[in-house]
C-alpha cells in the first residue's frame, strides 16, 4: 500500500516540475516550439487552460500556472492524506 502512496507523491511532483519547466520555457525565445517544449505543452496546457477561464491576466502576466500549481499541490496533499488514512 505504501507503493501506491509513493507513486501518487512522485506523480504529483513530476507534474509540478513539468508545469515549472513549461513556465520557464516562456522566458526563452522559441523554447515552447521545440520538440521537448511541444511535448511538455501537450501534457500541461490542458490542465492550465482550465484555470485560464477563471484567472484574469494582469497585463502580460498570466497567473493561471500559479493557481494551477497551488491547486495540484493542495489536491495532491489531500489525496495522500486520504490514502494514508484509508490504507494504513
Amino acid at each position: 500500500m505504501l507503493i501506491l502512496i509513493d507513486f501518487v507523491e512522485k506523480a504529483i511532483t513530476l507534474y509540478t516540475l513539468l508545469i515549472f519547466a513549461w513556465v520557464l520555457m516562456s522566458w526563452f525565445p522559441n523554447a515552447r516550439e521545440s520538440s521537448i517544449g511541444q511535448m511538455i505543452g501537450r501534457l500541461v496546457e490542458p490542465y492550465i487552460d482550465i484555470f485560464r477561464q477563471f484567472v484574469p491576466q494582469i497585463g502580460m502576466i498570466d497567473l493561471s500556472p500559479l493557481v494551477a500549481l497551488l491547486v495540484i499541490r493542495f489536491a495532491g496533499n489531500g489525496l495522500i492524506y486520504l490514502l494514508t488514512s484509508l490504507l494504513l
